[in-house]
């Protein structure tokens, strides 16, 4: 992957509320749902997450800033000797020697063992565990290179309504382990928004628990088509309505209003009701209603008899752009 800090658009120094800002940007930006004609949105929306879980953890940013981890999140391995691969496989680990003292063929130079560890891996060598004894007084440890970077987040998705996306809720979760329990969905949340729940992870015998990490996406309202902060409403109207106007109950946000439709209204004409969309900073988006004229299912003899005298009588060519 590519330098996490480069990913997320931020500068090294930046503190962590920067990098907390520019990830949600970009992840609300490049969210596959928001993106669905883009095949690359998913590629760039996974490597917004992974450069945000190095350097939008304090643990993992410092290690790699300091070398330790790259940026996939993996330890770095230094400190070997030119020439040859240092490493034989054994059960699953890489096993390493090392040897105190002068320098020669597979050893290091001077200098306490503690020295070495420190050298090649900081802090990740303490995940050093004893191993046989080595010939020439040499010590010989095993590492096992996913337990010094061991991930024990856990990543699940929750979808909730366009209503409890506004209001807030309380939603259960279940993990992939099979447990349990409420989360609780802070108000204002937006699709593609990430919640960690510190310590609710996985766990491991001499590590810290991990976080739950939920990632919110807003299911599909039956009436409105969600733009930024405003909502677009098709509103269906009958035929009579469209030509003698009335006041037609619109559907919104808590609760329904009237709309007032003017004489003589096509279809796809688009109404802006102010205030009545999504809240944003300031106060809140609008509604826009498009209206749609419906007939009546089924023939209609009447209706039929009176479009012919119309058409006979007051003709009318609405496509006369199009010649």
């Amino acid at each position: 992957m590519r330098d996490p800090y480069e990913v997320l658009g931020v500068p090294r120094s930046a503190n962590a509320a920067a990098i907390k800002s520019a990830y949600r940007k970009l992840a609300k930006k490049y969210h596959p749902d928001a993106n669905k004609n883009d095949p690359k949105a998913a590629a760039r929306f996974s490597e917004l997450n992974s450069a945000n879980e190095i350097i939008g953890d304090v643990d993992k940013r410092k290690q790699f800033d300091r070398g330790e981890i790259d940026a996939d999140g993996k330890p770095r391995f230094q400190g070997f000797p030119p020439g040859g691969d240092p490493r034989a496989r054994a059960g699953g680990f890489e096993t390493h020697t090392f040897r105190s003292g002068a320098a020669g063929p597979g050893g290091f130079g001077g200098g306490g063992f503690e020295d070495i560890l420190n050298s090649m891996f900081g802090a990740a060598g303490r995940g050093a565990r004893p191993g046989g004894g080595g010939g020439g007084g040499g010590a010989r440890f095993e590492f096992d290179p996913t337990t010094m970077a061991l991930d024990l987040d856990v990543s699940v998705s929750m979808t909730v309504s366009l209503e409890e996306s506004i209001k807030g809720a309380e939603k259960r979760v279940r993990l992939p382990t099979g447990k349990e329990f409420n989360v609780k969905i802070p108000a204002g949340v937006v699709a593609g928004q990430q919640i960690r729940l510190k310590g609710q992870g996985e766990s491991a015998a001499g590590h810290p628990p991990g976080d739950l990490l939920i990632t919110v996406s807003i299911a599909p309202h039956p009436f409105f088509k969600v733009e930024g902060s405003d909502l677009r409403l098709d509103l269906p109207i009958t035929l009579y309505e469209a030509v003698l106007g009335g006041k037609v109950r619109v559907p919104a946000l808590g609760s329904a209003v009237e709309l007032s439709i003017p004489k003589n209204t096509s279809s796809g004409r688009t109404f802006r009701l102010k205030g009545k969309g999504l809240p944003k900073a300031g106060g809140n988006g609008d509604l826009l209603v498009t209206t749609r004229i419906m007939l009546p299912d089924g023939n209609n003899a009447e209706l039929e008899a009176l479009m012919q005298r119309w058409r006979d009588t007051h003709p009318y060519n609405p496509r006369s752009d199009f010649s």
